[in-house]
């Protein structure tokens, strides 16, 4: 199958893993079959307000209104968003940032450069600008085009919170087409059942921590969860 040994391997490990490999390469096929269907969807839904997010001006040092067509600059018509959740305090206000989408957020602040090569790319929650600009500088985040929601019916309209603030941890593609604004694609998985001993795993092509763990003996595990602090 392919030539590479490794030290000290046995003939008994060395079938195992072209097993595996006869899996890992239908895993990849799969894979990309799946891509290619989600590619041919046709268009979802035109949006039906402009919404208007928050955003930190830093040449201002101030807040400023930018709509959801702003964040289409000239030449790239897809727009990614994901939603980032604050967790409700015993009251219903927001308190903290969610560990889990912190992690997300960890891993992907740098990709972000190169993913706004070729389309837009956002991150948006419900709390203040100003409570998520300090949690990101505390992350050290640099890249990514941070917004708050909080102005609009964005987080209910795309699913991304429930009628009783509840958030949801989502991502959202929209695509511009002749000058109007469509929704192409959302992470659903998140809204059906998982499997047993799995999660949704709904945006785990955002967050690399699983695919690590995934790799080695012990796997995810049952009872790992990201943290803001260790």
């Amino acid at each position: 199958m392919q030539d590479a040994r490794f030290p000290g391997e046995s003939g008994e490990y060395r079938r195992a893993r072209n097993e595996l490999l006869e899996a890992e390469i239908g895993l990849r096929r799969q894979i990309e079959a799946v891509a290619a269907q989600r590619r041919t969807l046709p268009l979802g839904g035109e949006i039906q307000t402009d919404y208007v997010f928050e955003e930190w001006d830093e040449a201002a040092g101030a807040p400023r209104e930018v709509q959801m067509s702003e964040l289409f600059e000239d030449g790239k018509d897809t727009l990614f968003v994901y939603s980032f959740m604050y967790n409700p305090g015993p009251t219903g206000p927001l308190e903290e940032p969610c560990p889990s989408c912190t992690s997300i957020v960890d891993a992907i602040d740098g990709q972000a450069v190169h993913a706004t090569q070729r389309i837009n790319f956002a991150i948006s929650t419900k709390a203040s600008i100003e409570r998520f600009r300090a949690h990101a500088q505390n992350r050290g985040w640099r890249h990514a085009r941070l917004l708050s929601s909080g102005l609009s019916t964005y987080n209910t309209d795309y699913k991304a919170e429930e009628s009783d603030e509840r958030q949801f941890p989502l991502a959202t593609v929209f695509v511009r087409r002749d000058g109007k604004i469509h929704h192409f694609w959302s992470s659903e998985l998140w809204f059906v059942p998982a499997e047993p001993h799995q999660h949704p795993r709904h945006v785990d092509f955002l967050w690399p921590l699983w695919a690590i763990f995934d790799r080695t003996p012990d796997g995810r595990g049952t009872d790992f969860h990201p943290k803001l602090e260790y």
